[in-house]
């Protein structure tokens, strides 16, 4: 018990050195440009995604699947949009040579969105991009990025499979057992969807930066983001539901939600990125 009371101790000391380190970084500049990318970049990202996990699973429950999930944070509007948004950008071409155009424009701007959120990291880590090689180190990037976009399919197909699962003994549970064990089974899947959201954060903060970090200090960083992103998303699914602040945009509002989550998203990226940072400098000699 001491033990505990000491971690949590040491845990909270951190925070204002994470704040400090945070704010010093300009995070709402940062945040501003990942979200411009973002917007950019989200059909080609949800495209890869669906054809990638669509290899496994049936694409139309994929893409339903991240249309709800997106409906729930920002509304079904915005929904509605991105499900425009993934129509309009559908690669449907009989031309070989438009359909190789139209994969390459696709996973080219699909990446665009990570390497912003590279660069973020490198300033937050304090990283100066080498100017040697910067064909390749551009190629390499977007190879990386791409890696990871496939990383965030893999890891969709898990969360889709195991929901999956889950219902089908969630309504099987509910004729044969008592109330008690349904919300354990709930509780299980939660608890799958908070760890595979803390992999992918461990995966970006471990490949996006140009530093090699220890998986000790990624991992205890990404369940931190993990838990603030979980608070934040749920507030943010609040706010947007009672204080609705893109109505004042009219038929652009849809637009603006995207734009408002994604930079809040980041922010609370960052800090669990400043968080990273400040945990392994203080309790190891070298961070990398």
């Amino acid at each position: 018990m001491k033990s505990i009371f000491s971690s949590l101790k040491s845990f909270f000391r951190l925070l204002p050195e994470t704040y400090k380190v945070w704010n010093e970084n300009e995070p709402f500049q940062m945040s501003a440009a990942v979200s411009y990318y973002a917007l950019f970049s989200f059909p080609a990202l949800l495209i890869i995604i669906i054809r990638v996990v669509g290899i496994f699973y049936e694409s139309a429950m994929v893409k339903s699947k991240i249309l709800k999930e997106i409906s729930t944070m920002l509304g079904t509007d915005a929904a509605k949009s991105i499900d425009s948004m993934l129509h309009n950008a559908a690669i449907n071409s009989d031309s070989k040579l438009f359909l190789i155009i139209g994969v390459v424009t696709l996973l080219y701007g699909a990446s665009g969105l990570f390497i912003s959120l590279q660069k973020s990291l490198n300033t937050i880590w304090n990283v100066e991009t080498s100017t040697k090689n910067t064909y390749l180190k551009l190629v390499v990037d977007r190879l990386f990025s791409l890696g990871l976009v496939i990383i965030i399919g893999f890891l969709l197909l898990i969360s889709l499979v195991i929901t999956t699962i889950i219902t089908v003994m969630t309504d099987w549970i509910q004729v044969h057992f008592p109330d008690l064990v349904v919300y354990l089974v709930q509780f299980i899947n939660l608890i799958v969807s908070f760890s595979i959201t803390t992999v992918l954060f461990a995966m970006i903060f471990k490949i996006l930066p140009d530093i090699s970090l220890k998986w000790k200090h990624v991992w205890l960083g990404a369940f931190v983001t993990t838990v603030f992103f979980t608070i934040g998303k749920t507030a943010l699914g609040i706010y947007f539901g009672e204080a609705n602040p893109a109505s004042a945009y009219g038929t652009a509002g849809s637009v603006i939600l995207i734009l408002l989550w994604v930079s809040y998203s980041s922010l609370i990226l960052f800090f669990g990125a400043a968080f990273t940072k400040v945990y392994a400098n203080k309790f190891s000699k070298k961070a990398i």
